[in-house]
């Protein structure tokens, strides 16, 4: 689906500008045995085209900016963000 842009090592591009950006897909996953072993993987199209994907660990404490960023994102009426 083209999502090869890595924004874990480009999040500063989420955190400074994130009205470029729009969650396309989420995708959550679980620890079989940990509920704390989960992670969520954003799936973001900027309006210059780049596709890529940011994976956060899922939890209230997470602590990257990029993550809060795009939690915002997602709260402010993506569809695709319902997880």
């Amino acid at each position: 689906m083209g999502f090869a842009y890595d924004f874990n090592i480009h999040e500063n591009e989420i955190v400074n500008d994130p009205s470029v950006h729009e969650v396309k897909h989420v995708y959550r996953y679980e620890g079989n045995s940990d509920p704390g072993d989960s992670a969520v993987v954003y799936g973001i199209k900027s309006t210059s085209g780049k596709k890529g994907v940011f994976v956060s660990g899922f939890s209230a404490n997470t602590n990257s900016e990029a993550a809060r960023v795009l939690n915002k994102i997602c709260i402010e009426g993506s569809e695709q963000c319902k997880i």
